[in-house]
């Protein structure tokens, strides 16, 4: 029995029309999150499953973000407790080296994350980059309604293109070390008083616990997770211990559940 004959009209047909129905629904959503990491993906995970249109983008055509390199590109990294509830909740394989100290394999955990996060409802679009945001003032100042995208193609090839600007209630820089998303609000929104500092050289534990104190809004509608916050705080580099990652998604979900479901 051979595969079904498939022309080639009917691939592109099918492929621009899904597609654009896709895009149609994405023009409002709920929260849109800028980077698909660890911090990222775990937030995205979190905030479907309590029922949110949430969109994750991500510039590259893969997710992960700084999972992928294990540590110096040995494929394991380490999670700490308690981020081991996620690795356990997400059913991730483990090894517990020492009391509170888990041992995971780069790989599965990237898979695992983003399974996690497509199975509670959330939708990832790979291969786009958040060039801009959209924002409105307001009685309580400035405050950010949207982020506005680009295809990452066309940022690398230098083209003009205009991009094309969608709405949500609630932005979440995941986008790691550059903080992108808070760089562009800090150079474009000054009124903000948004500072990006710069992350300082490796401390895991400290960078681990600042990181995760730091996590949440940082203006209205912008909230940062993940490494972001530590370009943000100026908090201590950790490398390939990922706790205060899936910990800080879960944790900007959290606090974006309980704003946007009491509003």
């Amino acid at each position: 029995m051979g595969v079904k004959e498939v022309t080639e009209e009917v691939v592109t047909r099918y492929i621009l029309r899904k597609s654009i129905e896709d895009w149609i629904d994405f023009t409002e959503r709920d929260v849109v999150i800028v980077g698909a990491g660890p911090a990222g993906l775990s937030a995205a995970k979190y905030l479907a499953q309590a029922g949110l249109k949430t969109l994750l983008i991500e510039r590259k055509l893969s997710f992960g973000g700084g999972i992928g390199g294990g540590g110096m590109l040995f494929h394991k990294v380490i999670v700490e407790s308690p981020a081991d509830e996620i690795i356990k909740e997400i059913k991730c394989h483990y090894e517990e080296v020492e009391n509170g100290i888990y041992v995971v394999d780069s790989a599965e955990l990237i898979a695992k994350l983003a399974s996690a996060a497509i199975d509670a409802g959330a939708k990832i679009l790979l291969g786009v980059t958040v060039d801009d945001v959209v924002y409105r003032h307001s009685g309580y100042g400035a405050q950010i309604v949207g982020v506005v995208l680009q295809w990452t193609a066309v940022t690398m090839s230098g083209l003009h293109v205009d991009p094309l600007a969608i709405r949500c209630r609630a932005v979440v820089d995941a986008t790691g070390h550059d903080a992108e998303v808070l760089a562009i609000v800090s150079r474009k929104i000054p009124e903000l008083e948004l500072e990006i500092k710069g992350e300082k050289s490796m401390w895991a534990s400290e960078g681990e616990r600042q990181v995760l104190y730091n996590t949440g809004m940082v203006a209205p509608g912008l909230y940062v997770a993940g490494m972001a916050v530590a370009a943000l705080k100026q908090a201590p580099r950790m490398g390939p211990i990922f706790g205060s990652m899936l910990l800080s998604g879960r944790k900007v979900a959290e606090e974006i559940i309980s704003r946007l479901k009491t509003s």
